[in-house]
């Protein structure tokens, strides 16, 4: 009998997710596009780690003048590098501590809407049948929610907190990829070495983890990395419409906060750096994410 070819051979082995992680991080080293969006995610990261320590001054605190008024809407200036707020608060204090926010649901929420979608996709892919029919059919129903209305909804009635907010949008961002990954695990559970491993007897577990999981780990690499852009967008949002929390400073809070002060077309200084680094966030994100999309299909490297 002829032996089986090394990466058929390598594939009937399986390997171990972990390896296949850490392959499709290494993949993305070798495009300048993902590269840049890597850097500006690590500088990100790096500054909401530092926030407290670099921030000239406590958030939410008042400036005062040297006549003892509050220090409102002052522009840029060498004590006040971003200006203050209508309330006499350090715009580039609240600029930093907005990046603690922004990567915290971001990141919190794509790992629980990843894990969710995994979960269903993986279970609903792999053994099919009546199975697949319960999940998917749970599935339809949460894509019948509309999102915006429902978020409004949802805050409102648990409350303006980042940990609702996080709440919410693992609700709502799982549904789409428990679709994805469950076709990626359609076809990867008719390959040969998956039904090879069923006649060696191995068990649903060990074919999961050793041989679905980790081939379709790019599938799901592409939506977790989409779901953080999701989540900041949509907690921005909802800080923007008054449902964030009150008690954290986001960059969505210091846009509704200039705009609800009557002041978003003349004070540049406060509304232009969470703008410009909500847009920084998410492009970063969609170059990693587009980057490695082309290194993993070979259809997209020829073009």
């Amino acid at each position: 009998m002829n032996q089986p070819s090394s990466p058929d051979a390598a594939a009937i082995r399986g390997r171990s997710l972990l390896g296949a992680m850490g392959q499709s991080l290494r993949l993305l080293t070798t495009d300048s596009f993902a590269v840049v969006g890597l850097a500006v995610l690590l500088l990100f990261v790096v500054i909401a780690i530092s926030a407290p320590w670099i921030s000239p001054y406590e958030p939410f605190k008042a400036m005062m003048t040297e006549s003892g008024r509050l220090n409102r809407l002052a522009p840029p200036s060498s004590a006040h590098l971003l200006g203050t707020t209508s309330f006499g608060n350090d715009v580039l204090s609240q600029f930093l501590h907005g990046f603690r926010v922004a990567l915290l649901v971001g990141l919190v929420a794509a790992v629980a809407v990843g894990l969710i979608s995994t979960i269903f996709g993986v279970v609903s892919g792999y053994f099919g049948g009546y199975v697949d029919d319960v999940l998917m059919r749970i599935t339809d129903v949460a894509l019948s929610i509309p999102t915006l209305p429902f978020s409004i909804v949802a805050v409102a009635l648990l409350g303006p907190s980042v940990e609702n907010i996080i709440l919410v949008i693992t609700i709502l961002f799982w549904r789409n990829g428990a679709r994805i990954i469950r076709s990626a695990v359609l076809t990867e559970r008719e390959r040969v070495y998956v039904k090879w491993a069923r006649a060696a007897g191995a068990s649903h577990l060990h074919i999961i983890m050793r041989h679905i999981l980790p081939n379709i780990v790019r599938v799901i690499f592409l939506w977790v990395t989409m779901s953080v852009a999701f989540a900041v967008l949509t907690e921005a949002s909802l800080s923007f419409l008054g449902l964030g929390d009150p008690t954290v400073i986001s960059w969505g809070q210091m846009l509704n906060t200039a705009f609800s002060s009557g002041n978003l077309r003349t004070a540049w200084w406060w509304v232009i750096p969470p703008s410009l680094a909500l847009v920084l966030l998410v492009s970063s994100l969609y170059l990693i994410g587009r980057a490695y999309e082309e290194q993993t299909n070979p259809r997209l490297r020829r073009r």
